[in-house]
């Protein structure tokens, strides 16, 4: 990248991380002040916990398609500034039903279609997968910090100051994108990054992506349930006080990582991507009925480390491979839209499993809790079954001027071209993309070619 582009890329990265760290931040300590909060039932402190997930699953295509017409950077400080509101708002609630209205508003400034977008006009084609990768290992670490600072910023000023932190860190953000991330000369549409509206009939009934929405859905359905029981069982079974809690995440959380790792280089080596990720599932499924049995039981604290081990090790695999999926199966020229239904699946997830965990909590207890999530798995892991997704890439290549009205012309001729599976034209002709098999052209050998102009 040039400086130019890896300052956006960083900026971007570090705008995406400290919003998540907000979001993440308070789901190791939240439950343990449910006796505390005013009108608190489990009921209700899964409804707070998950509801940033329904506004920002609402709001995060419309955002992204606004973008388009405002700008990206004024829409980027409209969310930023509605997260910061949302944020004091917890901070200095009374009651369950402030907390609930705060982490409303905080979901409610859904950034990021948005920033992928900005990423796009900043970073060139060719490097735009870099800034991607990037931008998701910054989730990734996100998650982990947030885990372990928690319990630390619970211990030192309690849940509004977790709240009162993430406020800080809204406007921390807001800083980076106007001190540091540059502003392109102009916002162009990105249908390969960023929802296309005309496009979302198409993209939300194909049965592929369908299977892949209800996955990423289940996945995060499990995730939220789940911390609504983890960190009681953590005090009330294990005798763990909560300020040490991040004793328990962060190695946890790092096993798991380690341990995902082979699944996904097996899964990449051999092609085998789709069959790993269905062995994730099952493993998710078998962890959690493991997880029922502990409670009842009563089991110790490594015998809980080792499930929530394996637990991480299965959702870090299926949270990074089911997007690489998306990517192969959607099509070409709609990526972005695709995406965008996985990520409002995804955030909705979030939203049912906090009302349900709260649900199943009241009613039948943390066994039931756990184990709701295992038929879910399950039917899940069956209809993945009728997934075969093809091992093919995306290409995304600048197109030269001297192709400017032959967009006809040049579509004929990549179809001809060997290992060309499907190839379209972003909306104002300036870029191209494809989709490959394997051995098919690279990127420099695609750049190369349209740069010989027409006929020579």
């Amino acid at each position: 990248m040039n400086p130019r582009e890896l300052r956006a890329t960083t900026g971007l990265a570090a705008i995406y991380g400290v919003r998540m760290a907000g979001l993440f931040m308070v789901l190791p300590v939240f439950m343990l002040h449910a006796d505390r909060i005013p009108g608190a039932t489990p009921l209700l402190m899964g409804l707070a916990l998950g509801i940033y997930g329904l506004t920002q699953a609402v709001l995060q295509i419309p955002f992204g398609l606004l973008s388009d017409r405002v700008g990206r950077k004024p829409l980027i400080l409209a969310g930023l500034l509605l997260f910061v509101a949302g944020s004091v708002l917890a901070a200095v609630a009374e009651t369950i039903h402030g907390i609930i209205l705060g982490r409303a508003l905080q979901g409610a400034g859904a950034v990021a279609a948005v920033i992928l977008a900005l990423t796009a006009d900043l970073v060139g084609e060719e490097r735009r997968m870099r800034a991607l990768a990037v931008i998701g290992l910054t989730i990734g670490l996100t998650f982990t910090a947030a885990m372990a600072l928690g319990p630390v910023v619970d211990q030192a000023a309690g849940l509004s100051g977790i709240f009162g932190l993430s406020a800080l860190l809204g406007l921390v953000a807001i800083v980076i994108l106007f001190l540091w991330v540059p502003t392109p000369a102009r916002a162009r549409a990105h249908p390969d990054m960023v929802p296309v509206w005309s496009a979302l009939p198409r993209v939300l009934r194909a049965p592929d992506l369908l299977r892949l929405n209800l996955g990423i859905f289940v996945l995060h359905l499990v995730l939220a349930a789940n911390f609504l029981v983890i960190p009681v069982q953590l005090v009330e079974t294990l005798g763990l006080a909560g300020a040490s809690h991040w004793k328990f995440y962060v190695p946890v959380l790092l096993a798991g990582f380690a341990l995902m790792l082979p699944g996904i280089i097996f899964g990449e080596r051999r092609r085998r991507v789709h069959s790993v990720l269905r062995g994730a599932i099952a493993l998710l499924a078998g962890v959690q009925i493991l997880l029922a049995l502990l409670v009842l039981d009563g089991g110790g604290l490594w015998t809980l480390a080792a499930l929530m081990v394996l637990f991480f090790a299965a959702f870090n695999l299926l949270e990074a491979g089911l997007p690489s999926l998306v990517a192969r199966v959607a099509p070409v020229a709609h990526k972005g839209t695709a995406m965008g239904g996985f990520a409002t699946a995804q955030f909705l997830g979030i939203f049912a499993g906090g009302v349900l965990g709260g649900v199943l909590l009241t009613l039948v207890g943390p066994v039931g809790v756990f184990l709701a999530g295992v038929p879910l798995l399950l039917a899940w892991w069956w209809i993945a079954r009728g997934m075969h997704p093809r091992y093919r890439s995306n290409r995304v290549v600048a197109v030269p001027d001297h192709w400017s009205g032959r967009d006809a012309e040049l579509l004929r001729a990549l179809a001809a071209w060997p290992g060309v599976h499907e190839a379209d034209l972003s909306p104002d002709a300036g870029s191209l993309y494809l989709k490959v098999e394997p051995g098919g052209p690279d990127t420099p050998e695609l750049t190369a070619w349209l740069a010989r102009k027409p006929g020579a």
